[in-house]
């Protein structure tokens, strides 16, 4: 589920990946430009979040 969700990132240029040639495989992933204009909005979601901690944890 993550890959499919980081993979879909990637295709609409949010994320960049970057593969490295080594042993275990390790793999970076980077917001693009496009990607960091979104940071004002992924703050207001994490304030919201923790704003609604208590209730969101009774679920």
């Amino acid at each position: 589920m993550l890959t499919l969700q980081l993979r879909k990132l990637e295709a609409d240029k949010i994320v960049k990946r970057t593969i490295y040639a080594e042993v275990p495989p390790r793999v970076e992933y980077e917001l693009t430009a496009i990607g960091l204009e979104l940071r004002p909005i992924i703050n207001e979601l994490e304030s919201w979040g923790v704003k609604h901690k208590n209730l969101l944890g009774e679920f």
